[in-house]
């Protein structure tokens, strides 16, 4: 298991950054300048690695080294392009099954839910590059190392992860409470991707609109508030009994 790794200093993150180092998230100091910055900009805008502003303090809970206003964290995993992904699932014969997580920001919620994907053939987990835990430490214990055998495709914008999935066949299902469409209704045999939202506030309404449908998991009463990696492993395994059934 690979271990938080800080990158201190504005030529050590360029360099990180134009060597395909995963980065999870760059902090840059309030008031920082310098054109440096502004290439460290562009190269996370291109690799979609999300900048946070924060105070001097902030750096220095991290690191007492020469920071020059920027720190790094490596990722403890490998992100990929999803249409790379998509591309390699597709040319091994295999039809793709993948899930977006929309605002899950609990990281042993995101280990358990690779854990149940990789146990139920999802190929694929796709993530904005805002709004979505970290691929830490706990959450790579949390997965039982599943979150290092699948693939997690980091992205700037989730509709148009959407639009990619779209473009490739790929239908898109939104897990959604409200729904009076259920879970087993759905044709996971096909090329599908599920999304999933936080447990507090659901999927975001634009991610709403543009899926083809959207579904819910049947309750025994009018208590419906399942854990998401509960659900997660709901929806996946029915996706993989489908599967089976067509084998």
């Amino acid at each position: 298991m690979k271990k938080n790794a800080i990158i201190a200093g504005r030529m050590p993150v360029i360099e990180a950054l134009e060597s395909g180092r995963a980065i999870d998230k760059i902090l840059f100091q309030r008031n920082a300048s310098g054109e440096s910055l502004g290439d460290i900009r562009r190269l996370a805008k291109e690799k979609n690695v999300p900048i946070q502003i924060v105070p001097p303090e902030k750096l220095l809970g991290f690191t007492k080294v020469n920071h020059q206003g920027v720190l790094a964290f490596a990722a403890q995993v490998q992100y990929l392009g999803l249409q790379e992904v998509i591309d390699h699932i597709v040319s091994n014969g295999n039809i793709p099954f993948f899930l977006i997580l929309d605002g899950v920001t609990d990281t042993r919620n995101i280990g358990a839910i690779a854990r149940t994907c990789l146990c139920c053939g999802v190929q694929a987990i796709v993530i904005p590059d805002k709004g979505v835990g970290s691929m830490n430490e706990e959450a790579i214990k949390s997965s039982a190392g599943a979150l290092d055998r699948i693939n997690i495709c980091r992205t700037g914008s989730l509709l148009r992860a959407v639009e990619t999935l779209h473009l490739n066949g790929i239908n898109v299902y939104a897990s959604d409470v409200n729904s009076p469409e259920k879970v087993f209704d759905l044709n996971l045999v096909d090329p599908s991707c599920i999304i999933l939202g936080s447990e507090g506030s659901g999927i975001s309404p634009h991610l709403l609109r543009v899926a083809d449908k959207s579904f819910s998991i049947p309750m025994a009463g009018d208590f419906n508030s399942l854990n998401v990696s509960v659900a997660a492993g709901i929806i996946m395994f029915e996706g993989m009994k489908q599967r089976m059934r067509t084998k």
